[in-house]
């Protein structure tokens, strides 16, 4: 077993050049979102399983992820187990919002391709993107549509629980406005008793 790529060669935020020769894709810088990193940049080395408990995700479908081209290239350590940095678990916070977004996995697979392979694929990268969120706007719509049938029948049922709250049966099956004076049960004539 080999191990591609140190620790130094991942870490040069700009140096793409020498990534590119150490055999680690280029990363999209849009890749990076607000992550709080449990471990400073240079001390970033994490197991499998550490990226699990961060991410969320199980083992395997990190492994499947990688499998599938989803993740960049995984330093390993001496031992053959994967090695995840900072950098990983950027890519792996945006590969959620891609999740959220409902991209289907093919196309999370291509825009990764389309990072590996470089600058040049800008383009394709934004249209992807673009897609997709054409695909989220039209499901906001949807959702705010059905959103607001949910606020009909809410306030229906409201104003029925009302209704019905107002006329409730008496303890003879009777049925009573709760609104309307009550009534003086008769007396019973004098005398009797």
């Amino acid at each position: 077993m080999t191990v591609v790529g140190t620790q130094t060669e991942r870490e040069r935020p700009g140096d793409e050049s020498a990534r590119s020769a150490a055999g680690v894709p280029p990363l999209d810088a849009c890749a990076s979102t607000e992550v709080v990193h449990p471990r400073p940049d240079g001390q970033d080395r994490y197991t499998i399983s550490e990226v699990a408990a961060v991410t969320g995700l199980s083992a395997h479908t990190l492994r499947w992820y990688e499998r599938i081209g989803l993740m960049p290239h995984i330093d390993r350590s001496h031992t053959g187990q994967r090695r995840f940095t900072n950098r990983d678990l950027d890519w792996l916070a945006f590969v959620a919002k891609l999740r959220l977004t409902g991209m289907p996995v093919a196309d999370m697979v291509r825009y990764a391709e389309l990072v590996r392979e470089g600058d040049h694929t800008f383009e394709e990268r934004q249209d992807l993107l673009r897609a997709t969120r054409e695909d989220v706007l039209r499901r906001i719509d949807e959702l705010r549509s059905t959103l607001a049938v949910l606020d009909l029948k809410i306030d229906f049922y409201a104003d029925a629980r009302r209704a019905s709250e107002r006329i409730r049966p008496d303890a003879h099956g009777e049925h009573r406005n709760r609104n309307a004076r009550p009534t003086r049960a008769p007396r019973p004539p004098a005398g009797h008793g």
